[in-house]
């Protein structure tokens, strides 16, 4: 039998308009006396007007850049400073993660109300470290999972949609990558069987409502498919991995993001922007390019890129395919579970997709499909 460890949920959610006014008697419940609010400038700004006024004190915190050692640390010496009992994180992403790693080292509850759908951030019992130049460093899993997320829809709703687009396609790499890894098990334990299901609702969900729920934020309108959307990007993506544990998290997909952070040009893009090129990587490392054909119409409509040509690569693309196959391949990256260990296997990869995308887009182009 297989040894999976479930932390398939936090404590406490919530996903409605208004939800945040039962934020003062969530924390009254535990008697709390003090906490830190640990936010971007911009999501601060995003979520204040949706905000009660509370009674119990609150210290606003901006982070400052990356989630790393050095800002969890720097975050952790004012918390202890100011006697906070409990921290609620209000951004995106890397806000999510900080308040988390910092609440993991103070032994403090964690409070998050996410401004973006970008990730499952908000659900998962983990954080994703980098450095100062925003390099992929690790991911450390908590023992603890986190005490409670509230999601107030209307402040996604006003969130740039390129973040909703690049949690589509973060969230669209649980089925793919879920499914690598889990395939040559059998039977399957339940808890698996539990993060299959959400992981193709993952899919099935977003290839169905995905475009709609892109649409609803361009015309301002909080639809049913939007909700779903958000919601499938942070709890049913989290639930993958909270009950898949290592089996539901993540395998090439990832790995190729995490090659991709060490070429500047993807800088300015978003990690699920990454992530959904990795998806088509990984597929090719399959030997999957017909579920690639599959993809690409859906990827067109949603302008999630498709060709190493699309992060601004061009010059010393020979290079820089080696630096990213290299990183993607460090002995900790998980492409490994799915049995592919050295630079020459993703090197060969990314050049297989190319080609495929470049004949594919060719073919089409003279059929008058594009």
């Amino acid at each position: 039998m297989l040894n999976i460890q479930v932390q398939g949920a936090p404590n406490f959610y919530q996903c409605y308009e208004g939800v945040l006014n039962i934020l003062q008697e969530k924390i009254d419940e535990q008697n709390w006396q003090k906490g830190i609010l640990l936010h971007g400038n911009k999501s601060w700004q995003a979520a204040n007007d949706f905000f009660p006024n509370l009674s119990t004190p609150l210290t606003l915190l901006p982070y400052q850049g990356e989630c790393s050692t050095e800002e969890v640390n720097r975050i952790s010496e004012i918390t202890v400073a100011e006697h906070a009992d409990f921290i609620i994180g209000v951004g995106g992403g890397k806000v999510m993660d900080l308040a988390k790693a910092v609440g993991n080292e103070n032994d403090l509850s964690v409070i998050l109300i996410p401004t973006l759908a970008a990730n499952c951030a908000p659900w998962t019992p983990l954080s994703v470290f980098y450095d100062g130049e925003g390099n992929f460093l690790h991911y450390t899993i908590f023992p603890k999972s986190t005490y409670m997320v509230l999601i107030e829809p209307r402040i996604l709703l006003d969130a740039p949609v390129d973040y909703l687009r690049a949690g589509i396609g973060d969230t669209l790499a649980k089925w793919y990558e879920a499914d690598v890894l889990s395939k040559d098990i059998s039977p399957k334990p339940l808890p698996l069987e539990i993060a299959l299901h959400a992981a193709k609702m993952c899919k099935e969900v977003l290839l169905k409502e995905g475009e709609e729920a892109i649409s609803a934020v361009y015309k301002g309108h909080l639809t049913s498919s939007f909700v779903r959307v958000i919601e499938t990007i942070i709890l049913a993506g989290g639930m993958v991995g909270g009950y898949g544990d290592h089996y539901g998290r993540i395998a090439g997909a990832h790995s190729i993001h995490n090659g991709l952070t060490y070429i500047k040009e993807t800088h300015s893009y978003l990690h699920g922007e990454k992530v959904a090129y990795g998806i088509l990587v990984q597929l090719a490392l399959e030997n999957r390019l017909d579920e690639v054909e599959k993809l690409l119409p859906f990827y067109q409509k949603l302008n999630l890129p498709i060709s190493i040509k699309d992060f601004g690569i061009f010059n010393q693309m020979k290079e820089k395919i080696a630096i990213i196959a290299e990183e993607a391949t460090k002995p900790s990256e998980s492409i490994h579970y799915m049995h592919v260990s050295n630079q020459k296997e993703v090197i060969n990869g990314i050049y297989s997709l190319e080609q495929f995308i470049s004949s594919t887009l060719e073919e089409k182009n003279k059929e008058g499909t594009v």
